[in-house]
């Protein structure tokens, strides 16, 4: 299934993709795509019902984060080994944990803000993982039934506010507008095999990033395993996993995003994203 919520930001409505990419309506069924409805008895209940049966929702909409009430937001830096080459970093012999406020979520197509006194605004195209369970200490080899499906995340990131201003990561992830999700949330049935996924990100049109999840140091079975031992994960709580080679602070002269550029991408089964940059006190 491809699970989704619809209309304006925060009156989103839940819903469901059908066979032919429309909008099927559920809100006669779950109030919204949120923990109990990610849960495991909530995806059989949704899995059943055949969408045909559905209002079909009508016209352009907007498609808001794909689950409702996430609790925690968390990250992993420098999980691809072509990245890290890039980078010119060794690749790390454990993840690396950061967060992003949970205030940065928002939805797949929305404008992004650049901060104010940025100057170093960077991209990341990354698989997301939400979770449907709680989850404490699990193994590896069970981690992914604690998965409820993936998504498409855009890593934005301030690499002055990251790097430049103290050693944590996290002051330059969760500016607002630096979370992304969505368009969907793709079931694991669906997907398939998670670490065979094929990544892109496009900036005005020209392909920056090229990728593919199977390049990933530690797969996302290891990640949520890993992150098990030290927090629970929540239901609806959302993993981004590490990015590929491709961002504007690997290359040489470095690249970073300005007002009015354009970002565009996506991941194989996840769907696609697009966001302009606008200015920090801009009217959306």
């Amino acid at each position: 299934m491809k699970l989704l919520r619809y209309g304006p930001a925060g009156r989103e409505k839940p819903g469901l993709l059908d066979a032919e990419d429309r909008i099927r309506d559920l809100s006669a069924h779950v109030t919204d795509i949120d923990a109990a409805a990610i849960g495991p008895d909530g995806l059989r209940r949704l899995s059943a019902i055949d969408p045909a049966t559905l209002p079909l929702v009508e016209g352009p909409q907007r498609y808001g984060p794909p689950v409702a009430g996430t609790r925690q937001f968390i990250a992993i830096g420098l999980n691809y080994s072509d990245h890290a080459a890039e980078t010119g970093q060794a690749c790390p012999t454990e993840p690396i944990i950061f967060t992003k406020a949970v205030s940065c979520i928002q939805g797949p197509y929305d404008d992004v803000r650049k901060p104010r006194l940025s100057t170093k605004m960077d991209w990341e195209v990354e698989l997301g993982v939400i979770i449907g369970s709680r989850t404490s200490y699990v193994s590896k080899d069970k981690a992914l039934d604690h998965v409820a499906g993936y998504c498409v995340c855009d890593d934005l990131s301030e690499r002055q506010f990251q790097i430049e201003r103290g050693p944590t990561w996290d002051r330059g992830k969760g500016c607002e507008t630096f979370g992304p999700v969505g368009p969907w949330l793709v079931t694991k049935d669906e997907v398939g095999d998670v670490q065979q996924l094929g990544m892109w990100l496009d900036v005005n049109g020209k392909r920056m990033q090229t990728g593919n999840t199977n390049t990933m140091i530690f797969d996302c079975a290891e990640i949520v395993s890993y992150l098990s031992e030290f927090m629970v994960l929540l239901p609806g709580d959302i993993i981004t996993t590490g990015t590929p080679p491709g961002v504007g602070m690997g290359m040489n002269p470095q690249v970073w995003l300005n007002e009015g550029d354009v970002i565009e991408l996506g991941i194989e089964k996840l769907g696609s994203q697009r966001h302009k940059v606008i200015a920090w006190n801009e009217r959306r």
